[in-house]
């Protein structure tokens, strides 16, 4: 393993592996990994021959008394950005490590009390129901939204609950024939969670 500090020794560290033609793999952290983080690591090494983990925190991103979950995000817009800007990358996706309870794991779940964590629980109930009730054949997207939706009351603010297409990330058209991802955002209390579930039919 090899630390590097600047973005110049990143460079030409990484101009040697371009130029020996290996494939280089890129995971973006802000640090205090968990194993969600270790399966991206993992992953990266078993299709790439060079892995970089970014562990940074921007301090210049906080306010006072601002936290990290308050600034806004768009999950979808900035991994769409790697399509709509024909970036030279592979986006390359694993399953959610989710925590005994089924919760997505993140370091945000420390923040969570004992019952916001129970009402937390429900995004994953939600998006389990839509993907139960598309392996049982339903294609119709708002249907598939709405029952996942229906579960989701116990969440303080929902964000986004959408259902896009698996490569594009653009809205999916019902009836679906591609692989699609059903992704939401929710506030619990003051905590921001995200997860997904892919809606895909099995490889013959």
């Amino acid at each position: 393993m090899q630390t590097i500090a600047t973005v110049a020794e990143l460079r030409r560290t990484l101009a040697k592996a371009r130029s020996a033609d290996q494939r280089v793999g890129f995971v973006p952290t802000m640090g205090y990994l968990h194993d969600g983080h270790l399966a991206l690591i993992a992953a990266s090494q078993g299709q790439c021959d060079v892995t970089v983990v970014s562990i940074f925190v921007n301090p210049t991103q906080f306010g006072p008394n601002e936290d990290l979950s308050t600034y806004p995000r768009d999950f979808l817009r900035d991994e769409g950005m790697a399509v709509d800007l024909n970036l030279p990358i592979e986006i390359v996706t694993v399953p959610t490590v989710r925590e005994q309870d089924g919760l997505a794991m993140s370091s945000r779940n420390r923040y969570l009390s004992k019952e916001e964590r129970q009402r937390a629980l429900t995004i994953n109930r939600g998006l389990s129901a839509a993907l139960d009730e598309f392996r049982s054949g339903e294609r119709n997207v708002e249907r598939l939204i709405a029952i996942a939706k229906g579960h989701l009351e116990a969440v303080d603010r929902l964000q986004y609950l959408e259902l896009v297409d698996g490569d594009t990330l653009n809205t999916a058209d019902s009836p679906l024939r591609r692989p699609a991802a059903l992704c939401a955002a929710a506030y619990v209390g003051s905590t921001r969670l995200i997860d997904n579930v892919i809606l895909a039919s099995p490889t013959p």
